[in-house]
């Protein structure tokens, strides 16, 4: 009797065991969860389109745990003059949130800023003559106030 039911603990044991290890696994974030975020918050317009991507279908990313949360450009008008800024100020947001999370936010805080502006002279692109001028005024404000203030 003793033999059976120190078989059937045993058994009940291992399968208790197994099932924790595969939910555990299940909700590991991914070991290259860094190389992620630095290949997402690069100054590069490649770097902002995968991050676009990635943005537009986060639950392919859910595993990897990231605060896609955003308020914008926060105090700041999110489109001023009608510049389309909001989105270069949701993937800084991205970077702030993420890089502060993984307690990597000093180390990184200048390349974030320098590719939130790199990002918004890339929506100035789209202009040309004074207006172009308007809003790389307005770009390099933007990034003045994080640089300062972020």
């Amino acid at each position: 009797m003793h033999r059976r039911l120190a078989t059937g603990l045993a058994a009940s044991t291992l399968a208790l065991v197994a099932v924790v290890a595969t939910a555990t696994a299940a909700t590991a974030v991914p070991a290259d969860k860094p190389q992620v975020l630095s290949s997402w918050t690069q100054t590069s317009a490649s770097s902002y389109s995968l991050w676009a991507a990635a943005r537009a279908n986060q639950t392919a990313w859910s595993a990897y745990e990231f605060d896609w949360s955003t308020d914008y450009c926060s105090d700041s008008p999110d489109n001023p003059f009608g510049f389309p800024f909001a989105t270069s100020c949701a993937r800084h947001d991205f970077g702030y949130r993420n890089y502060k999370a993984a307690g990597s936010f000093d180390a990184n805080k200048s390349r974030l800023d320098s590719a939130f502006y790199e990002d918004l002279k890339r929506v100035c692109a789209a202009y040309g003559g004074a207006t172009a001028t308007a809003c790389n005024s307005t770009a390099w404000t933007y990034y003045q106030a994080v640089k300062v203030f972020g």
